[in-house]
């Protein structure tokens, strides 16, 4: 049976208005995850996708513990992240890494590489000084960089070059959990390719599990076994990589396939599933289902009630009033 290395129940991230705590109410918060729930088993790629603003990259600093969660629970193993302390949660974090989506921002400028690398190694204790040294150069040669490179400075890098040496970072502790946040969004499309598939041959490699967080579905169908569709701080669809990319269930998710480039003229879609208008503001969340706004099929019930996760197929769920109606193909 596949084992669940990491488990999220009813996540919730409400961040408070500045200056806006006079009497405060539901409407003085910025609702950016609100109550979701997944899990990720050991060796998979999990995608979470959907409109910047939906609340994905929020999703991965709360796994990671970056920010607190203001409700629910994410157990790494059985280990509740969220009820550690500062200590105990210090020495969890050589289990679960980061890649960060901005490979100028995320290495310090005045660090070597090779002292970016030894590190985090360095605070958990890993190995000796001569250990840590052939770690580095080990690390170095699975990203594709050569040992001299090691006593570079990062402004001596191009941006995939420093993408390169995060992934190598994130790598150092042999951890159970990395989490891509948008890992080549800020890369030419060329080297974004090279970038993805290094991720690919490091998971293959050493049995990796990511969670890979994008806005490009073209990128995350490369990469991902599930998917996870996110909008406004929800969850609306999870499925395999074919559940969702061929028999995608929500509106949402058909409205995100259908703005897909297209590659080859089979792939051509007969009708295009536009939507309305702009994402509705997290401070002041609709009632019912948070896309009936947007939804061109949206019922009565859906500006009433919130639909929750139901499951149409083994393992595919969808959050949709719809369901079980088979709503549309690809």
């Amino acid at each position: 049976m596949n084992e669940t290395i990491l488990r999220v129940e009813n996540l919730t991230k409400f961040f408070p208005i500045p200056g806006d705590t006079f009497l405060a109410n539901e409407k003085n918060y910025v609702k950016a995850v609100n109550g979701i729930t997944f899990e990720v088993v050991k060796g998979e790629c999990l995608g979470i996708v959907g409109e910047s603003g939906c609340g994905k990259s929020t999703t991965g600093k709360l796994i990671l513990q970056l920010i607190k969660p203001t409700t629910g629970k994410i157990f790494l193993h059985d280990t509740d992240l969220s009820g550690l302390s500062k200590p105990e949660l210090r020495k969890m974090r050589r289990h679960i890494q980061m890649v960060f989506q901005d490979p100028y921002a995320s290495l310090d400028p005045r660090q070597t590489v090779r002292a970016a690398l030894e590190e985090p190694m360095a605070i958990h204790g890993c190995g000796s000084t001569s250990d840590r040294a052939e770690r580095v150069r080990q690390l170095l040669q699975e990203v594709g960089l050569e040992d001299y490179h090691a006593d570079r400075y990062p402004h001596e890098f191009s941006g995939g070059q420093r993408q390169r040496i995060n992934v190598a970072r994130a790598l150092a502790l042999n951890p159970d959990v990395i989490i891509c946040d948008e890992p080549v969004s800020a890369l030419d499309v060329s080297i974004q390719a090279q970038v993805v598939n290094l991720l690919k041959d490091l998971q293959r490699s050493h049995n990796l599990t990511y969670i890979f967080i994008a806005h490009d579905l073209s990128v995350v169908k490369y990469v991902s076994d599930r998917i996870v569709v996110m909008y406004l701080g929800k969850i609306m669809e999870i499925g395999s990589n074919s559940q969702v990319y061929s028999r995608p269930a929500h509106p949402y998710t058909l409205a995100l396939l259908s703005a897909m480039p297209i590659i080859h003229p089979r792939d051509r879609r007969d009708e295009k599933k536009l939507l309305n208008g702009d994402p509705p503001s997290p401070i002041s969340i609709p009632q019912g289902c948070v896309f009936h706004p947007r939804c061109s099929r949206a019922m009565d019930i859906c500006r009433r009630e919130a639909p929750i996760l139901q499951t149409i197929d083994s393992g595919h769920q969808v959050a949709c009033h719809l369901c079980p109606n088979n709503y549309g193909t690809a």
